[in-house]
């Protein structure tokens, strides 16, 4: 039997508009614990993003070892180090190294997102041309996670200057995996509308006009 499609009014779409405002990119956290029925709660609210033939290829790994968390903090500072040395303007080397890019100390709550490039479920549906959208898939989710936070008042830092293979092995999951975000959870220490490389002078967001195009 059909159920009546759900209507969402002003009132939830503005809500949804200032949440879609509110959803920053956090690399400063509170040392405030994310209580572990938010954390439950998150991850089953990600499970309720869209996938490729319905495949779910998203696989959760939360790391709770302190010397991993620390093993993955040191790799991604050396990464960061690397990374710096291709700015060859000085002002803009200097304006890198000045940011901080991710909270793998701070963060209560370290979450690795891998794609199962292998996954039964779904069949295979959808990705005989595509086979990339799978990790879109998980990406969906984590986006779907990330507004799930924000509604908590829960913030999400996507680390992303790692080098994929390493961290792979690091946590030591099967082969098939192939490694889709690293993320530090937890409360803002320093909330905001505006994005912090924006409030840096590193980057504003630039007009939509620019990046439509119609054929």
């Amino acid at each position: 039997m059909s159920q009546p499609a759900r209507k969402f009014d002003a009132a939830f779409a503005q809500a949804f508009e200032t949440l879609l405002r509110w959803r920053r990119d956090v690399r400063h956290f509170a040392p405030q614990a994310v209580a572990e029925q938010d954390m439950a709660d998150l991850l089953a609210l990600a499970a309720l993003a869209p996938s490729v033939g319905n495949a779910q290829p998203w696989r959760f790994v939360r790391v709770r070892t302190p010397a991993l968390r620390e093993a993955l903090a040191a790799h991604v500072d050396d990464q960061n180090a690397l990374a710096a040395r291709g700015y060859a303007d000085q002002a803009r080397h200097d304006a890198y190294r000045a940011l901080k890019l991710h909270g793998l100390r701070e963060a209560p709550e370290i979450l690795a997102v891998f794609c199962d490039e292998q996954a039964r479920a779904g069949h295979r549906l959808g990705i005989a041309t595509m086979p990339e959208m799978l990790r879109y898939s998980c990406v969906a989710a984590i986006q779907t996670l990330w507004l799930a936070a924000r509604i908590r008042g829960i913030g999400l830092g996507w680390v992303s200057i790692l080098d994929p293979q390493v961290v792979t092995a690091m946590l030591d999951v099967p082969p098939r995996w192939s490694l889709i975000a690293l993320l530090c959870i937890g409360y803002p220490d320093q909330p905001s509308e505006t994005p912090e490389l924006e409030q840096r002078g590193w980057q504003s967001r630039e007009p939509l006009a620019d990046r439509l195009f119609e054929r």
